[in-house]
């Protein structure tokens, strides 16, 4: 193990006996007082009683505090990990990716120069696979566009892309919106190319499963895309509207080729070149493993071809998945577990398998791996496999009961839970179920800081962005649910049973999810890293 930084000891405030414990109720965020807002609607007498509570702020976890091109670009649990475990703002996924189009860099790299060479010199087919909207969580349609019309400048003359539909990180039933634009570059450039559609479905059940909850997700991915082995429709907006007159929203949508002649137009065959083109990783790491990894046993991939696959960017820099990459991945240095570790405090991290990588991975600066195992525990409770919406609850109590299990052990000074209920529920739009997920949040929550107060510790509570804060937009005059995440700010509060008047809130600091690891510092009895952002908190007052 490399050597570690560590932390200098406070001369001002020296923690409490007990533990402190970070509770991220994921998606709840602050909303309107009005029905559009599930936590609002919900009933949650441990939160509300927290209203007037002295250590109270609000945290920006969107834009440019969570390092996203604008303050128009919503966050997400990734970015709001990272900002939280790395103390400090670092340029995400969308922004860099954005950033090597805009100066045209991603078309001058090594990678990009071997996938087209491969189709020129064999003659073969460009696939694109990957996310199809501009919630720019995930991907963005701009940089497809982008990549189709460079490739036809350089002489590639067939393009197939196999779509996944999204109405999760923009709204339902906009897939034609986003299809449309395909189509029409495709008319635009059918003189010097043939670009298709060739494949498609919904996200939630094709293709972009994450940290290995549903393999099927994926082998019904690559059995469209791949093997072209899927439900046959003649064009991509007879698939979408057979869904629609099916009730299926867009993120539901079953998989679909397109077919001509009966056969399917665009399998991805030995030879032929792939580039997955979602930027954010948890959710394409599987599918990048499908195509590399020799050594496959998650599903029968029936035939594997022999392709050059490359990412939008590495997903894994531990695991080196995918191996080749258009964009270099945010570089984020001694995150705050790096400090922890170096200063002999242990910790644990617990989550159900949804936001299991987020305490862990996205927190340790994009590292899959334990930083120090004998300081370490990490705690996985796995994820129910049935419709979300169904069980509003996910695995919320399991989890409580093992934290509570956890800081009672007394091994521990510092731990971090994720509650993933307001942010997994509340993409599926079923208001009731919002409401019963952040009900059933809040009752934990309030078990989890009895505990720690028993022990004689603090609790942080807050969110890594909003979700179940807004549920629905009014336009036109018609009520649009929506499932995406809010740009609203969430709240923060520091629950200290043995609480002096030693510190307060920061007021004059205003505050992002990056202030948050120099806080935890503090409470803990150090002194933050120099370079890390500001603590929220005050004690020369």
């Amino acid at each position: 193990m490399k050597n570690l930084p560590h932390l200098v000891p406070s001369t001002t405030f020296s923690g409490r006996p007990g533990p402190l414990l970070l509770i991220i109720m994921d998606g709840v965020g602050l909303g309107k007082h009005d029905d559009s807002n599930a936590v609002f609607l919900a009933k949650t007498p441990f939160l509300d009683s927290l209203k007037t509570h002295p250590l109270y702020t609000k945290l920006k976890a969107h834009g440019k505090a969570v390092g996203m091109p604008t303050d128009l670009d919503m966050g997400n649990s990734e970015v709001g990990h990272n900002a939280l475990g790395a103390g400090r703002v670092f340029d995400q996924g969308a922004s860099l990716v954005q950033k090597a189009f805009d100066s045209k860099s991603i078309f001058h790299g090594s990678t990009w120069k071997k996938v087209i060479q491969n189709c020129i010199e064999k003659q073969s087919v460009l696939h694109f696979i990957g996310l199809l909207s501009d919630g720019n969580v995930h991907s963005h349609i701009n940089h497809l566009k982008s990549m189709i019309n460079q490739a036809v400048q350089e002489n590639i003359k067939t393009i197939r892309c196999h779509i996944l539909l999204d109405g999760r990180d923009v709204p339902n039933e906009t897939a034609l919106d986003y299809v449309s634009q395909i189509d029409s570059l495709s008319e635009m450039l059918q003189e010097k190319a043939d670009i298709k559609i060739a494949s498609g479905g919904g996200r939630m059940i094709t293709t972009m499963d994450r940290y290995d909850a549903d393999w099927s997700i994926v082998e019904r991915g690559w059995n469209a895309h791949v093997l072209g082995d899927a439900d046959p429709f003649n064009c991509v907006k007879d698939a979408i509207d057979n869904a629609y007159e099916n009730k299926i929203s867009d993120q539901f949508i079953r998989p679909f080729v397109i077919v001509e002649n009966n056969k399917p137009i665009g399998p991805i065959n030995d030879g032929d070149s792939v580039i997955f083109t979602n930027f954010r990783g948890d959710r394409s790491v599987e599918i990048a493993q499908a195509f590399e990894d020799a050594d496959f046993n998650h599903f029968n991939r029936t035939r594997r071809p022999d392709v050059c696959f490359a990412g939008m960017m590495q997903y894994d820099g531990d695991l080196n998945i995918p191996k080749q990459y258009l964009v270099n991945p945010p570089q984020i240095s001694n995150p705050i577990s790096h400090y922890l570790c170096g200063t002999k405090i242990p910790s644990f991290a617990i989550s159900e398998t949804q936001k299991y990588g987020h305490v862990t991975y996205f927190w340790n600066g994009n590292c899959s791996d334990y930083i120090d195992k004998n300081l370490e525990t990490y705690v996985e409770i796995p994820s129910d496999k049935c419709p979300i919406e169904e069980k509003p609850e996910m695995k919320a109590f399991e989890i409580t009961d093992k934290t509570i299990e956890l800081l009672q052990s007394n091994q521990f000074k510092f731990g971090r839970v994720n509650f993933p209920n307001g942010d997994m529920v509340g993409h599926t739009g079923d208001i009731p179920a919002v409401i019963k997920s952040v009900e059933v949040t809040d009752n934990c929550v309030e078990r989890l800081v009895k505990a720690v107060n028993d022990l004689n510790g603090i609790t942080i509570i807050l969110a890594d962005h909003g979700n179940a804060d807004e549920m629905y937009t009014i336009k036109n005059n018609k009520k649009i649910i929506k499932t995406a995440h809010s740009l609203n700010l969430v709240p923060f509060w520091i629950i200290d049973a043995d609480y002096q008047q030693e510190y307060i809130i920061n007021q004059n600091i205003h505050g992002g999810l990056s202030n948050v690891a120099s806080t935890i510092c503090h409470l803990l009895g150090y002194n933050p890293p120099p370079d890390y952002n500001s603590s929220l908190i005050l004690f020369d007052h």
